[in-house]
């Protein structure tokens, strides 16, 4: 996590006036010595807190598979969160062969355990439930002290609870918006609407999402309402349908105002992709950053595997973030992306297809 420093800040303490042949009065500050301030925002190095406009990444092979008690297909759409005590938090999307889509969730200290570390169905184990639920994201909220799970089911949904470690504690399923936006209706075209990713400044929440279609929506309400209120959904980035598909996700870049979108495409050969966009506050204007094929955030082509290419696909992820609460903060010196990734030569059904999660870390030296 982004340790917390103190800073000290200077004020005027006295001034030298001096009168010279009819020349005005002049002041001159010096800094007070030894005087403090409250605790603020830490302050890196400005160096430290920019992103690169290129990136390199490597990576393992697959890191987390469906357990055998899970009857799953595919461990798919992960999000990753560490609570106070060092552990990590993985939630991720399962699939049976009868197309039955839920949740599941996994736990560990150190990524070295991830592959055999236990998993649960969150479906059978909590009030979660049956039915679809898909595309989870956690997160800790700080003024509720409490930890959220934001999920798909056909609208966005989220369940809650106190403690990420008993997977059978998170509540039923509540829903942020009961029906479709407008804006949505209107552009959704042959899509979905889907893949809701929630992030927080110091006064609003925002509540992005995807429609297949090209579309990035932003909804939002206000910290003091939230997980209620949201409304005001509109178009924020646009551009074709496999351009701009779903898998989207947006982070704070450090102590700074920059915000990092990162958003799925499909490449004319069918692979998906990641795009790059920064905008300065989560109401600023989204401007590329890594956005073609030929400069992607994160793709076959800038991906490199220690023991060879298992996956030609870096698809729906989330980075790691250097806080666990709704700031959804990175540290742009460590970048790691947990992103599913599948076989090449598998075909078929797309819930059918084997996809497994795996962990690139950017050897990109922008620090």
């Amino acid at each position: 996590m982004l340790a917390s420093v103190r800073r000290s800040r200077s004020r005027p303490l006295h001034a030298a006036v001096v009168l010279l042949l009819g020349v005005a009065l002049a002041l001159v500050a010096a800094p007070a010595s030894g005087e403090q301030t409250d605790d603020i925002a830490p302050q890196a190095d400005p160096a430290q807190q920019q992103l690169p406009d290129t990136f390199q990444w490597s990576s393992g092979g697959p890191l987390i598979s469906p357990a055998p008690n899970l009857n799953s297909v595919a461990a798919k759409d992960p999000s990753v969160v560490q609570d106070e005590d060092g552990t990590w938090h993985v939630f991720f999307t399962r699939v049976d062969t009868s197309g039955d889509w839920g949740l599941a969730h996994t736990s560990f200290t150190d990524w070295s355990q991830a592959a055999s570390a236990p998993q649960t169905d969150l479906e059978a184990a909590s009030a979660i439930g049956p039915g679809y639920r898909a595309a989870p994201h956690a997160f800790y909220f700080a003024p509720h002290d409490e930890w959220y799970l934001v999920y798909q089911t056909g609208l966005p949904s989220f369940s809650t609870t106190t403690d990420p470690n008993d997977p059978t504690s998170w509540s039923a399923p509540r829903n942020f918006m009961d029906s479709v936006p407008e804006v949505v209706r209107q552009n959704i075209g042959n899509g979905n609407w889907l893949d809701f990713f929630v992030i927080c400044d110091d006064t609003m929440c925002y509540l992005f999402s995807a429609d297949d279609n090209g579309h990035v929506y932003r909804s939002e309400t206000t910290m003091a309402d939230f997980p209620n209120g949201f409304d005001n959904t509109q178009i924020v980035l646009e551009d074709g349908a496999y351009d701009l598909f779903e898998g989207g996700a947006v982070y704070r870049v450090g102590d700074t105002d920059t915000y990092l979108l990162i958003w799925e495409a499909i490449g004319p050969d069918g692979r998906r992709w990641y795009r790059a966009f920064t905008a300065q506050g989560l109401t600023g204007q989204w401007t590329p950053l890594a956005d073609t094929q030929q400069n992607p955030f994160a793709s076959r082509t800038n991906v490199t595997f220690e023991s060879g290419a298992w996956t030609q696909d870096i698809s729906h992820g989330e980075l790691i973030r250097a806080t666990n609460d709704q700031t959804m903060t990175i540290d742009p010196c460590d970048l790691r992306l947990l992103y599913q990734g599948i076989d090449p030569s598998a075909t078929g059904e797309y819930s059918q297809l084997p996809w497994r999660l795996g962990l690139a870390t950017s050897t990109t030296n922008s620090c």
